[in-house]
């Protein structure tokens, strides 16, 4: 019952909207019958923004500006109308009468709807309620909003239209542009902290013969003229140590990842990395740089490196908890896998505790240590911690500790129970790399779509010599959430993947 009245309201609905949309169609109609058609006009001289105009009111008073925007409220008296229309950074009231106007342009005005753009030429006053305005002397219309704007007092709350139909979402829910200047102004830190420290940025290619740098399922593409499959990348790992082993000592890429994967509140098939390389460098510069990107970024865009996500307080300020992967699971439940020596073993004590091995190719000592990690040490991780020395079956392109050849000079850093970046001391021993390489694809070939593949060209780059190197990767999205205190990607992303509604 409650379903078919929904339908029953949503059927109302859109007869309202078809509705609507026929009464400005007819108005546009006659505007253009008219020779006033809106959608003639290519330029229109803004002087101000209304921003500029509110904050620096003394300095604006009684002087003439011309401001334009989107009309968000109108209230028509008669022969005098207030109206306010929103900018790119503020909203601003006018106040619009058929003396200043003349009768044919203020009835003009009067047949405008919410949603059109308009400019207002006239001086700034306040009114007596002291609300700073424009008092038009001129009034245009740039453009004709021909699909009424949601419900004004109600406004756009579904998620899931907000995300499909962002420029509607900016426009009824105007605070929402103010995470997404944050990112732009993050990205930005980003990149002046690295150019500080000498770190050229580059760009490589998106579309690869091979798919590698990381352990993910790609996106396959045609290349018509080739006549040949290709992979949108799933990192920028590979490409970028190619330029380390030519000769530069500091790149780094920002740029579009691609992995067609799952989809939930931290994972969107396209989203935004960050990776860095540093020939003579190791996986403890690795570590302070991490450190000073994000208590930097926060400290100099948010005014302090103490923030709070999701209801939870966290400190990014330099002197992160540093732990090894085996330790944090002996502290987390008490388990050492020091003590276990063998597969069989470290199987067997995933059935005692009910941790199940996803794929019979994963039943090694390593793959049940990152289980084990993923089941009792993650989510425990709230304030900044560095997990250090990974199996080496999960880190193919890590370099081996020298204490322990079955873990690598690999870390990531959680924040909030989550991950955020990864990191090497890379690996540059050709013949190890090309082991490594065959085993993901023994992996690949028996049935793991996510396992890497042969990179011939990346071991002949590595025989010509890749100094020692330390490389990292941070997620720029989930760094944008925490900085913002975003519950889902699809918060930071202007226009996140989304299913076809037909």
């Amino acid at each position: 019952m409650q379903e078919n009245q929904n339908n029953s309201n949503n059927q109302i609905e859109e007869l309202d909207i078809n509705h609507l949309m026929q009464i400005r169609r007819e108005k546009l109609a006659e505007l253009q019958a008219q020779g006033k058609d809106p959608y003639e006009i290519t330029k229109f001289n803004r002087t101000n923004t209304a921003g500029e105009i509110k904050s620096n009111y003394e300095k604006f008073e009684q002087k003439d500006v011309t401001v334009c925007g989107r009309i968000v409220a109108k209230r028509i008296m008669g022969k005098a109308s207030f109206c306010t229309i929103q900018d790119c950074d503020e909203k601003i009231q006018s106040y619009v009468s058929i003396n200043d106007l003349g009768e044919e342009d203020y009835k003009d005005f009067k047949t405008w709807d919410i949603g059109d753009i308009i400019g207002i030429t006239g001086f700034v006053f306040k009114t007596r309620t002291e609300e700073i305005s424009v008092h038009a002397k001129e009034v245009k219309l740039l453009s004709k909003s021909l699909r009424p704007l949601p419900e004004k007092f109600h406004g756009l709350k579904d998620p899931d239209l907000r995300y499909r139909q962002r420029y509607t979402d900016l426009i009824v829910n105007p605070e929402v542009k103010d995470s997404f200047i944050l990112r732009s102004k993050i990205i930005s830190k980003i990149r002046e902290i690295l150019n500080e420290k000498g770190y050229l940025e580059v760009e490589t290619p998106i579309l690869n013969t091979i798919s590698g740098g990381a352990t993910a399922r790609p996106f396959i593409t045609h290349h018509n003229a080739l006549n040949i499959d290709m992979y949108l990348r799933i990192a920028l790992e590979l490409n970028l140590k190619r330029l380390i082993v030519g000769g530069f000592d500091k790149v780094y890429e920002l740029g579009r990842v691609f992995r067609n994967e799952g989809m939930d509140i931290r994972h969107n098939p396209e989203f935004t990395e960050l990776e860095l390389y540093a020939a003579y460098q190791d996986l403890n510069d690795m570590m302070e740089i991490t450190e000073e990107l994000f208590s930097r970024t926060a400290k100099e865009i948010l005014g302090t490196t103490k923030i709070t996500y999701q209801g939870q307080e966290i400190d990014l300020t330099p002197g992160w908890k540093r732990i090894t992967m085996i330790d944090s699971i002996k502290e987390a439940c008490g388990i050492d896998f020091n003590q276990i020596q063998t597969d069989e073993e470290a199987v067997a004590l995933a059935k005692e505790k009910q941790i199940e091995i996803p794929d019979k190719t994963k039943e090694t000592r390593g793959d049940v240590i990152s289980l084990f990690f993923d089941e009792y040490v993650e989510k425990t991780l709230i304030q900044p911690t560095f997990i250090y020395e990974y199996p080496i079956e999960i880190s193919p392109l890590a370099k081996k500790c020298k204490n322990d050849k079955r873990m690598t000079q690999r870390f990531e850093v959680f924040i909030g129970g989550r991950e955020y970046g990864n990191a090497f001391s890379e690996l540059n021993d050709p013949i190890d790399q090309y082991e490594r390489f065959k085993k993901q694809v023994e992996a690949r070939e028996a049935g793991d779509e996510e396992a890497g593949m042969m990179d011939e060209d990346y071991i002949q780059a590595l025989e010509i010599g890749l100094p020692p190197t330390g490389g990292l990767g941070i997620g720029v999205d989930r760094l944008i959430m925490l900085l913002t205190d975003a519950s889902s990607v699809r918060d930071v992303l202007l226009f996140p993947t989304m299913k076809p509604l037909m």
